[in-house]
């Protein structure tokens, strides 16, 4: 009797790596030349990153700090949503950046369609925040794992408890 074999695919974000990236990120701007002077910080609250700067300019450099150092500590960026700039107080501006974490139930059915049109012999459960995928043949998990890889999804996937 072949039993069946199984994986999740989940979408999260390891928070303490996030706050490693920032930690780094205000020690390079702290001695970075261009940004002498500035009121430029970078926080965490709850599950939202905050950007603070002086100007637009200094914002987006601001940022591309950050971003390199997320991506050096695999923290996925895709899963970062900005939301608008707004005036702060003393003449600076902020902005918002929320950490998605989990499978909205959009991108859930996109992620089952997918695997659905690949035609293979799997069942896809959607549960909570996380899809898990069954089928008995590993080769065809094998084969929606590659697929998920390929597509071009809005947010980062990863796969775990593979059994």
């Amino acid at each position: 009797m072949a039993k069946d074999s199984s994986f999740d695919i989940v979408s999260k974000i390891e928070f303490p790596e996030v706050t490693n990236a920032i930690s780094i990120a205000m020690k390079e701007i702290a001695t970075r030349y261009d940004f002498k002077g500035s009121k430029s910080n970078i926080s965490l609250e709850k599950e939202e990153l905050v950007l603070v700067s002086d100007d637009e300019y200094k914002l987006d450099q601001l940022k591309d700090v950050l971003l390199s150092k997320l991506v050096k500590r695999n923290v996925p960026i895709k899963n970062i949503s900005y939301k608008k700039i707004e005036n702060a107080s003393g003449g600076t501006v902020r902005q918002r950046a929320e950490l998605v974490s989990g499978i909205d139930k959009d991108n859930a059915k996109k992620i089952n369609t997918l695997i659905k049109n690949a035609g293979l012999k799997v069942k896809t459960q959607i549960q909570d925040d996380q899809i898990r995928v069954t089928g008995k043949s590993r080769d065809d998990l094998q084969q929606v794992i590659a697929a998920i890889r390929e597509a071009d999804l809005p947010i980062d996937v990863q796969f775990i408890n593979y059994r």
